[in-house]
């Protein structure tokens, strides 16, 4: 059999200035980012802060040590360099305005000695909700520092929207899903990875309060986007740290530049008038106690803002070789929301339309999307990719680069996301990296614009991810929106997902 490897070149990012490189932690010191604020110099942005009354100084001592520069002790400095300062990093000055700052004390008390879970539950949902909507207004801060301690950001419940039958039912569905999705997988990072981007059952059996807190949120008028901080961030038991403080700043430091209107970087070589949109499947319990997937699009385009999009619900059924799929209406319905919501932001239909999807397109599929978006758009271009247990290794037991595309017989193609990374000088993983297969018109050109938006992961400063951020956050997103109203529209901006 004909094996056949070719090693692309690495995306290249584009910061402030027009300022090019590969990795986000060596070119921000030097650059800045691509956008930020209005004017010149350092841009203030005023942030909120709600937490436990005893919490609030250690989150503002945490801001203030941010500043400073932080040294870095994990072993390798090339993936963990020292963190300049939020200043010289970001061009950017967080600030907590004294009237948005919203400490939590004897209610909050009261609510976390609730006896019984739900209650307690909804009790904390409604106030760190209340609490966040006290500060929605023009005038608010951009972003919301939110502070959970540990018992509230590990809470969850079962979901009492189930009768016993539709939970035994999901149960069953559990098992079986975990047995299909994760048969070609036999380590435990891989099946991590693969449930990342997968429907699962549990985002029905079980609501976690994280999640419905980022329900109620984007939801509220005048939303304003929020960042849930964790002890573990600001101030980690000694002794217990997961990371150093550098790489922590690093991380809070880039999540929160976007979250308050910014962009830290984007692709340096996309087409502007591309539009790349990642369709994924989640279940949605819906009326008639009918078990349904509901349809999400996840848009991204160097000329707009990240957008989210719901399609139309899909019975639990229906599905093509074990994977739910779209039918010809409801695949060309998407494609419309697709061109007009890219059209509302820009003006104009984009010139090209990709669509990535985690599953092979079934030929209905496949046949509605071109025809739905060929009398408005010149190009449009199909991608699937999956996750796979190939292997591949380079001499000397080697891992293989990232950037790794692999066609095996002219019929299959895999591409190394993952894999050793030149700029950090190691492979970032504890076992042999794992590809996507990529199913494609022009599979070499389709694979240089998934590797670069694998970089565009504003969630953390590292500047890789093994999916297209089409793709990354489907899991997250699909969670959020089974807490959200059978008929609600979902808030379109990603900024609220993260």
């Amino acid at each position: 059999m004909k094996i056949e490897i070719q090693i692309l070149p690495e995306p290249m990012l584009e910061f402030g200035g027009g300022m090019r490189g590969e990795s986000p932690k060596q070119t921000l010191p030097k650059a800045g980012p691509f956008l930020v604020g209005p004017g010149e110099g350092i841009v203030t942005m005023p942030l909120g802060l709600i937490g436990p009354k005893s919490e609030i100084p250690k989150v503002v001592d945490w801001f203030e040590k941010m500043k400073r520069l932080l040294v870095s002790n994990e072993s390798n400095a090339l993936r963990y360099p020292r963190f300049p300062g939020i200043e010289a990093t970001f061009r950017t000055r967080f600030e907590f305005v004294p009237r948005f700052v919203q400490p939590l004390g004897r209610e909050l008390d009261l609510a976390l000695a609730q006896p019984n879970l739900h209650h307690r539950f909804d009790d904390l949902l409604k106030l760190y909700t209340d609490a966040v909507s006290a500060l929605c207004s023009d005038a608010g801060p951009r972003c919301i520092i939110v502070c959970f301690p540990e018992e509230v950001a590990a809470l969850s419940i079962e979901n009492r929207a189930l009768s016993m039958v539709e939970r035994r039912r999901l149960e069953r569905l559990k098992d079986d899903e975990h047995q299909e999705q994760l048969s070609l997988f036999d380590q435990t990072e891989d099946r991590v990875k693969v449930e990342e981007i997968m429907p699962r059952v549990d985002e029905l059996l079980v609501r976690y309060f994280h999640r419905a807190f980022k329900a109620r949120c984007m939801g509220l008028p005048n939303a304003i986007p929020t960042q849930v901080i964790r002890t573990q961030t600001y101030s980690p038991p000694e002794g217990k740290e997961r990371q150093s403080e550098a790489t922590r700043a690093w991380n809070l430091g880039v999540a929160l530049l976007y979250k308050t209107g910014n962009i830290p970087w984007r692709p340096a070589d996309l087409d502007e008038q591309t539009c790349f949109a990642g369709i994924s499947f989640h279940h949605l319990k819906k009326r008639g106690s009918s078990l349904m997937y509901s349809s999400v699009a996840h848009a991204f385009s160097n000329s707009v803002e990240p957008f989210i999009l719901k399609g139309a619900p899909i019975p639990h059924q229906q599905t093509w070789r074990k994977q739910p799929y779209l039918k010809p209406e409801q695949a060309a319905e998407i494609a419309r929301l697709l061109i007009d919501g890219y059209a509302h932001r820009t003006g104009s239909p984009p010139n090209r339309l990709v669509i990535h999807k985690t599953s092979q397109f079934q030929p209905d599929e496949e046949r509605a999307f071109v025809d739905a978006t060929k009398s408005s758009v010149p190009n449009t271009s199909l991608v699937w990719m999956r996750p796979t247990g190939f292997r591949l290794l380079r001499r000397g037991v080697q891992e293989p680069f990232r950037g790794t595309l692999c066609r095996v017989g002219g019929e299959r193609s895999f591409l190394f996301t993952t894999g050793y990374v030149p700029w950090w000088e190691e492979y970032p993983g504890p076992h042999i990296p794992a590809p996507l297969e990529i199913g494609a018109d022009d599979v070499e050109a389709r694979s240089r614009e998934i590797l670069a938006l694998t970089k565009m992961n504003w969630n953390t400063a590292d500047g890789i991810g093994r999916f297209p951020i089409t793709l990354a956050f489907a899991r997250r997103v699909g969670m959020i929106m089974a807490e959200l109203d059978e008929d609600a529209l979902p808030n379109p901006s990603y900024r609220f997902y993260m």
